[in-house]
């Protein structure tokens, strides 16, 4: 829990909060439950690791709602001054190539705002192809819509061959 600290920072940069759904002015007590949870709980459908530059926290990713061989993926970059630098899409593949090589997954998902093209650039970069624009929601003071993405190694006869085309996509 000794990056504790820098959570707590993140929990005070209101762009931070905003972009992320995290509730502005959360108490600290609340925050550090919250926080251990995270931490010291997984499950086999929720995994989340955290993001470090030079030993310091900067932000954690999830593979969420793991089912099978598919995977939720999330990433989130705690220092907002450090956006729009490619350590997201950095973090994303290395998280997406630990999901192949520990769980199998083969095909990923993810969700962005329409209007958080830094998201949207990552996710094509990583080879995601939008799938459907399906729901609206609150996004940096914007009702904006929701955009669904998928990244699916294709062409699958058995899992095995589809963990290893997944790993040659990925580049492992």
């Amino acid at each position: 829990m000794n990056d504790y600290k820098y959570v707590l920072n993140w929990s005070t940069d209101k762009t931070f909060c905003h972009a992320n759904g995290w509730k502005i002015d959360r108490k600290p007590e609340e925050l550090y439950d919250w926080w251990f949870n995270q931490v010291y709980y997984s499950s086999r459908e929720f995994v989340r690791l955290g993001i470090e530059q030079d030993g310091k926290l900067i932000g954690y990713g999830d593979m969420a709602d793991m089912k099978n061989d598919t995977a939720e993926l999330g990433i989130a970059i705690g220092e907002s001054m450090l956006w729009g630098q490619g350590i997201g899409t950095k973090a994303a593949s290395d998280l997406m190539k630990y999901g192949v090589k520990k769980y199998g997954i083969a095909k990923y998902t993810a969700e962005t705002h329409e209007n958080n093209q830094r998201s949207r650039k990552m996710l094509e970069k990583l080879g995601f192809q939008e799938t459907s624009r399906a729901g609206k929601e609150e996004y940096l003071g914007e009702y904006v819509q929701l955009i669904q993405y998928v990244l699916r190694c294709k062409g699958v006869i058995t899992d095995k061959v589809r963990i290893q085309l997944c790993m040659l996509v990925l580049g492992i």
